[in-house]
C-alpha cells in the first residue's frame, strides 16, 4: 500500500479566477481538501508518473522536459515517507496542487509546467481514490481471510462442543460451537466476495478523461492505465470524471461487513455475560468497571457494534452527498473522501479487533454442555421420529412433541426424563396423542433422545449435524486456500505493474 505524509512547509499555486485574487484565508482553509488528502499522495505522484511516460511516448511533452519532469516526482517519492507541507498560510488547495507545485519548484516552471497537460484535477482525484480503494480492498480482503481462518481452524477444534442454537434468542435446537463459527465464517466469505466483485469496478483508470469531455491532445490512456494496473479505463469521460458509485458500492460492501462482525460480537457480548457464561474474553480485551472490581467489561466487541453503526452513518453520507449531484464533476464530491478513508480504517481495524477476540477466547464447554442436556431442545428431534418410524404427518406429530415438552417443563424436568406415566399423562391431556402411539413407544423414543443422537441424525446438507461439521470444515479450509491464491495474484498483477512503470520512469 502506498502511503507519503505531509510535513513543513511549501509555497502553494491557488487556482483563482481570471483577474481575481487569492481567496481570503479563512475561506481557503475551508475550501482546502490538503489534510484528507495525506492518505493519497502516494497515488498522486505515481499516477502524474505514468502520465507524464504517456506524454512523452504520445510526444505531447518533449524528452528534457519528461526527463526533468519525472526526476522531480522520483525525488518526492524517494522523500523518506513525507513531503512539505503548504505554509499554515497559504494553505495548498488540494494534493493535486501540492505535487504540481512542488515538481515546478524542483523541475522548473519550462518542463514542470508541461505536467498538467491533457488532464484535469477532475480524473486525478478520481485516479488516486480509486487506486487507494483498490489496494484497501486487497488489505481488507487478506484480513477478511486471516479471520475466516481463524474461525474454520476454531470450527476443526470445536467440532464436538455441544451448545444451544437459538432464534428470538431462545433456545431452539441443539447445536455445536463449531456450527456457530462456520455460519460466520461464511458471512465473512460473502463479504470477500462482495469485496472482489467491487474491484473488478474500481480497477478502472479514469485517467485522461480530462475535466469532464476530454482533451484534443492525442493521448494513449490505455497505456497509462496498463502502467499503473488497472484492468482497463472507464471510457466514457463523464463517467470517469464525475462518478463516485465505486466508492459508494465499496463503502456499501465495508457497511456490511461491520453489520455481520457487529452481530457476532452482540453473541459474545450476550455470552460472556454471567446469566450465560459460555464465553470469557481474554484479560487484554477487557475492562474492569471503575466502580465494581468484579466487572469484566468486553470493551472490544462493544466498540465493534458502534463502529458498525458508524459505517452505516457514513454510507448514508456519501450517498446523499452523490444523490442530489448533477452530471460532471461538483465539489462536494471532495466530502466523499474522508468518509472513504474512515471506511478502510474501520473495516481494517474491526477485523483485526474481532480477530484477537476469538483468538483469545475461552470457551466453557461443560457449561454448554449442561446447558443443553437441561432442556427440551431435543423436541424437534422427537417429533421427526415420529414423522420417521411411526408414519405421522408432521403437524400432528409437532402436537404431540409440543404436548410433551410442556407437561415435561410444569413438572420441571425434560421430556427425555418423563416416565411411562408422565407420558400416558400428557397423552390424555392432548387429545388424539393416544392414536400417534402408545404410551410406552412415545416414551421409549422420548428417552433415547439426547443431544449427542440429535447430532448424529442431523443428515440436511448444511445442518449442525456431526458429519455435517467435518464436511463444512474441510471445504472452508479449501475455499480459503483458492481465494488467498486469488488475492495474491490479484495483489501480484498491481505489484508488478507498478514496478514496471518504476523502471520505466527511471530510464525514460
Amino acid at each position: 500500500m502506498l502511503y507519503i505524509t505531509i510535513r513543513g512547509g511549501v509555497t502553494a499555486m491557488y487556482r483563482s479566477r481570471m483577474g481575481g485574487g487569492r481567496p481570503d484565508p479563512s475561506v481557503l482553509g475551508y475550501l482546502s481538501s490538503a489534510g484528507a488528502d495525506s492518505e493519497i499522495i502516494a497515488y498522486d505522484i505515481v499516477g502524474s508518473q505514468a502520465h507524464v511516460l504517456m506524454l512523452l511516448k504520445t510526444g505531447a511533452v518533449p524528452r528534457r522536459a519528461a526527463r526533468r519532469i519525472l526526476d522531480a516526482l522520483q525525488e518526492l517519492k524517494s522523500s523518506g515517507g513525507s513531503l512539505p507541507a503548504a505554509d499554515a498560510d497559504d494553505p495548498a488547495e488540494d494534493v493535486h496542487e501540492l505535487v504540481e507545485s512542488l515538481v515546478v519548484k524542483r523541475a522548473g516552471m519550462d518542463a514542470g509546467g508541461r505536467m498538467h497537460t491533457a488532464r484535469s484535477r477532475n480524473d486525478q482525484v478520481s485516479l488516486d481514490t480509486r487506486m487507494k480503494v483498490r489496494d484497501d480492498i486487497n488489505a481488507m480482503c487478506g484480513h477478511l481471510l486471516d479471520a475466516a481462518d481463524l474461525m474454520v481452524s476454531l470450527a476443526h477444534e470445536h467440532r464436538r462442543t455441544v451448545m444451544p442454537l437459538y432464534t428470538h434468542l431462545q433456545q431452539a435446537q441443539v447445536g455445536l460451537f463449531s456450527h456457530w463459527l462456520l455460519a460466520h465464517a461464511d458471512a465473512l466469505f460473502r463479504d470477500y466476495g462482495r469485496l472482489s466483485d467491487a474491484y473488478a469496478r474500481v480497477n478502472k483508470s479514469p485517467l485522461g478523461a480530462g475535466p469532464v469531455g476530454g482533451t484534443s491532445i492525442r493521448i494513449d490512456r490505455d497505456y497509462a492505465a496498463r502502467l499503473l494496473g488497472f484492468d482497463g479505463i472507464v471510457e466514457n469521460s463523464l463517467d470517469a470524471t464525475g462518478t463516485r458509485d465505486f466508492a459508494v458500492e465499496y463503502m456499501a460492501a465495508v457497511s456490511i461487513m461491520m453489520s455481520n462482525l457487529s452481530r457476532l460480537a452482540e453473541d459474545l457480548v450476550v455470552w460472556s455475560t454471567s446469566e450465560f457464561s459460555f464465553v470469557e474474553l481474554a484479560d487484554d480485551l477487557a475492562s474492569p468497571s471503575s466502580a465494581m472490581p468484579q466487572k469484566k467489561n468486553p470493551d472490544v466487541l462493544e466498540i465493534t457494534r458502534a463502529k458498525a453503526a458508524e459505517a452505516a452513518g457514513s454510507l448514508s453520507a456519501i450517498l446523499g452527498m452523490v444523490t442530489g449531484l448533477a452530471s460532471g464533476y461538483g465539489r462536494d464530491l471532495q466530502q466523499t473522501k474522508p468518509l472513504v478513508w474512515s471506511a478502510s480504517r474501520t473495516g481494517i481495524s474491526a477485523l483485526l479487533a474481532v480477530r484477537s477476540a476469538l483468538r483469545g477466547i475461552r470457551v466453557d464447554v461443560a457449561r454448554m454442555r449442561r446447558v443443553t442436556d437441561a432442556s427440551d431442545l431435543v423436541a424437534l428431534d422427537l417429533a421427526e421420529r415420529l414423522v420417521t418410524e411411526r408414519d405421522v404427518p408432521f403437524r400432528v406429530a409437532h402436537g404431540v412433541a409440543a404436548g410433551l415438552a410442556q407437561y415435561a417443563r410444569v413438572a420441571g424436568t425434560s421430556v427425555r426424563k418423563l416416565s411411562i406415566q408422565d407420558v400416558r399423562n400428557a397423552a390424555q391431556q392432548q387429545k388424539g396423542a393416544g392414536q400417534v402411539a402408545d404410551a410406552e413407544t412415545l416414551h421409549g423414543i422420548a428417552s433415547s433422545l439426547g443431544a449427542v443422537a440429535s447430532l448424529r441424525s442431523r443428515a440436511s446438507k448444511g445442518s449442525s449435524g456431526y458429519a455435517e461439521q467435518r464436511r463444512m470444515i474441510a471445504g472452508r479450509r479449501r475455499l480459503a486456500a483458492k481465494l488467498r491464491a486469488k488475492l495474491g495474484a490479484r495483489t501480484e498483477r498491481v505489484e508488478d505493474a507498478l514496478a514496471l512503470l518504476e523502471g520505466e520512469a527511471r530510464s525514460a
